[in-house]
């Protein structure tokens, strides 16, 4: 292997069958951009079928997506290893089972081991949970990976940077999902940065200092 090669970070991303296989797809092809990212996949024997209900792509399509790819059957995948070093896994989408496996020790799958192997190794990672309504069983399994180390990350819209469609929606969310892993994306404004044209414009021109520089707005009451 090169230098350049190991000096890539490695971040797995899994893509459960929950519905919202964009996020997985979108997150993919945001670290495509990444130089010093390279990809490990996991797409779940449900999400297969998920891919086909909400998607044009062929599984073979969003896996040609990813730097390597793994069945979610293959146990013994690198990635099931501590001795493998990764960054970091996002599971996007993730579902209530997967998260629910993770949470009460349910590993006989690679999806759940491998989260399971990065959070004994102290390794980020995010689950991004599509599932609403919630019961107290949902609650308790998202308190116990939250103890354990991973964040809890349903991806909940923001509409300060007024999207204009679903693929604003979901950059937004993947973008905020790789801040959480230390991998810089400018896929979607941020607010007080990027955003302020757009607040300026919804709601008039920005007070300033003596300097020129903008106060900064408070919503606070």
């Amino acid at each position: 292997m090169s230098a350049r090669a190991a000096a890539r970070r490695r971040v797995v991303v899994g893509i459960s069958g929950a519905s919202g296989s964009a996020y997985g797809i979108r997150m993919l092809e945001m670290l495509r951009g990444v130089p010093d990212v390279e990809t490990h996949l996991i797409v779940s024997r449900s999400a297969r079928q998920t891919l086909q209900l909400e998607t044009s792509l062929r599984v073979e399509q969003v896996e040609a997506l990813a730097d390597v790819v793994h069945s979610s059957a293959d146990i013994g995948a690198s990635i099931s290893s501590g001795s493998f070093r990764v960054h970091a896994m996002v599971v996007a989408p993730c579902s209530i089972k997967t998260m629910s496996n993770l949470a009460w020790g349910n590993t006989g799958e690679l999806m759940a081991r491998a989260a399971d192997v990065a959070l004994k190794e102290r390794r980020r990672v995010v689950l991004m949970l599509r599932e609403t309504p919630l019961h107290a069983g949902h609650i308790e399994s998202m308190l116990r990976v939250t103890q354990a180390g991973a964040i809890v990350f349903p991806p909940v819209p923001a509409f300060y940077n007024r999207p204009q469609s679903v693929a604003d929606i979901v950059d937004h969310s993947v973008m905020r999902c790789l801040d959480l892993i230390d991998v810089e994306c400018e896929a979607a404004p941020r607010w007080g940065e990027t955003s302020r044209a757009l607040l300026s414009a919804a709601t008039g021109p920005l007070p300033t200092t003596t300097d020129g520089e903008p106060h900064e707005r408070s919503n606070s009451h």
